[in-house]
């Protein structure tokens, strides 16, 4: 069973005081790996015989972890974490339930969900916990002064990043899932339909899907200032009708960034070396980038 079935399950059973218990625990989950029970007592403001019960609970639907040692303390499962952030997003209705997995990736999962309008969305859960925090480092600088970030905030920051960046370049017409609301470690999108590049041995008009991309990389960088910072075939879907969406933002970067013009070369060039590679279609990366780099009218806006 799943993190999120194991969540969706428990939030039909829970009680305000249960997700009060859980609440304070994630937050003095910043203070401590396994908060002390005693501080949970202390925070919650209910009786010790109640925290002791509704303890016992959430550790019996897979919500908190239960460590003893020179203490007693409590740490969020995922479950517990999942839990949370479901119960705020349908509270402030966002979602009203959630269904099947779109796709399960290293530091990411994508349900299929409803909005309270009846619309078909996205629920992207990310687990930057599934690798080590030392490799995570390596690739998002937006986390290098934060050595000592529990998984949860670094989950949080990430889809905080990526609901912000998701704005950015909507607005601006960038063919990107519509960005709807976030809570926690979980960002509410459009539907996203369709295959990821790496996965398509054929593609219709090679050439004009990369010319599509390298037009959305273009409208990314010259009108909202933004750029990618980790584009490749596996962050580009093709949807049924053709049409491109590029998801995965949370390592963007502003173009005013010192790295930026690596960054930038880099997302193109990840781009045109995997079209040259899978479909033989031939792009020079200077000739790329200068299409990139080509002002629109009313320049750069940074």
């Amino acid at each position: 069973m799943s993190s999120i079935d194991i969540a969706v399950k428990a939030l039909r059973q829970l009680e305000d005081e249960d997700i009060r218990i859980l609440v304070k625990i994630e937050v003095d989950m910043s203070r401590h790996r396994y908060v002390p029970e005693r501080d949970v007592l202390k925070m919650s403001g209910l009786a010790e015989k109640e925290v002791k019960y509704r303890l016992e609970k959430l550790s019996g639907l897979g919500l908190i972890h239960r460590w003893i040692g020179s203490y007693v303390g409590y740490a969020l499962s995922t479950a517990g974490y999942d839990c949370l952030a479901l119960n705020a997003l349908v509270k402030a209705g966002i979602i009203e339930s959630i269904g099947k997995p779109l796709g399960v990736g290293k530091e990411s999962d994508v349900y299929d969900a409803l909005s309270a309008g009846g619309e078909r969305v996205a629920v992207k859960f990310h687990r930057l916990g599934r690798v080590s925090f030392r490799q995570t480092r390596r690739f998002r600088d937006y986390l290098l002064d934060r050595r000592h970030a529990s998984w949860l905030y670094q989950s949080r920051l990430a889809a905080e990043r990526e609901i912000e960046a998701l704005r950015l370049v909507y607005s601006c017409g960038v063919s990107v899932p519509k960005p709807i609301g976030h809570n926690r470690h979980a960002v509410v999108m459009g539907i996203i339909e369709g295959e990821c590049l790496f996965r398509l041995r054929e593609i219709p008009k090679p050439e004009a899907v990369l010319d599509e991309i390298l037009e959305n990389v273009r409208l990314a960088y010259l009108k909202a200032g933004v750029i990618h910072g980790d584009l490749s075939e596996f962050n580009v879907i093709l949807t049924p009708l053709n049409r491109i969406l590029i998801i995965d933002w949370p390592q963007y970067v502003r173009a005013t960034h010192p790295n930026a013009e690596n960054l930038l070369k880099r997302d193109v060039w990840n781009i045109i070396k995997f079209f040259k590679r899978k479909y033989g279609v031939v792009r020079g990366l200077q000739e790329a980038l200068n299409y990139v780099k080509t002002s629109f009218a009313g320049g750069l806006n940074v």
